[in-house]
């Protein structure tokens, strides 16, 4: 037990680090479980899935994970699936609503190598950055207690909007700081892959992002390129 108590112990007091960044009393919703009945198919289906077994790697995450099987979809069908990949992805989801499926039966009888945690842009408009990182630090400790020998790739919150100096380009970039903290070395990999998206002015185009937040199939490509590397290391 001892392997498995000690890094779990070290992330939670990182966890306690990241929930001391905001003023005690106040309810934070990024970190409370919250069921989204109107998904509750994906929740049903996703969860079947995971009871079959046969997945080594797993995306979990909103809207920017679940279009891999629209603008990704060739893409995936070549680099992805013969890694005996799977997408649990639904779109709109907030760090509480996936928090919530892997308390509730997404993570049910699947031992994946590597589970790639995107999670957070919805909750942007919402929540001060502290509480999205201590929603993604919750999803992370329930990730690490069901599935202890799974290494977590945590992707930073990619760029949105078209310009640097927009609110929510700053806002990402305070939440990214935060989540580079849970990067452990041995459990929690830590991998920002913004700078990849952006121009040379730091200006997102609409060949890569077409709302400035959703991908293209050439920002499919590029996270893919971009996250290889670190995800062949991880896998072996």
């Amino acid at each position: 037990m001892y392997p498995v108590i000690r890094p779990l112990l070290t992330f939670l007091l990182g966890l306690t680090c990241v929930s001391a960044l905001f003023a005690q009393g106040e309810p934070n919703l990024a970190a409370k479980p919250e069921p989204r009945p109107d998904q509750i198919y994906w929740h049903q289906t996703f969860s079947a899935q995971a009871k079959k077994g046969g997945i080594d790697l797993l995306f979990l995450g909103d809207s920017i994970t679940q279009c891999w099987t629209y603008e990704g979809k060739e893409l995936w069908a070549r680099r992805y699936a013969p890694l005996k990949a799977a997408n649990f992805g639904i779109g709109s989801d907030r760090t509480e609503h996936v928090l919530w499926r892997v308390q509730n039966g997404t993570l049910d009888g699947v031992q994946p190598k590597v589970l790639v945690l995107l999670i957070g842009t919805n909750n942007i408009k919402r929540d001060t950055a502290p509480q999205i990182a201590e929603g993604v630090g919750a999803i992370i400790g329930e990730i690490r207690a069901r599935l202890p020998k799974t290494k977590i790739l945590l992707l930073a919150l990619f760029p949105r909007a078209e310009t640097p100096d927009d609110w929510r380009r700053r806002k990402v970039a305070e939440v990214n700081t935060h989540l580079a903290r849970f990067d452990d070395g041995r459990n929690v990999f830590f991998l920002d892959l913004g700078p990849r998206f952006l121009r040379a002015d730091d200006t997102l185009s609409k060949g890569v992002m077409h709302d400035f937040l959703h991908l293209t199939s050439e920002g499919y490509q590029i996270w893919a390129d971009a996250m290889d590397e670190k995800l062949s290391r991880l896998l072996k």
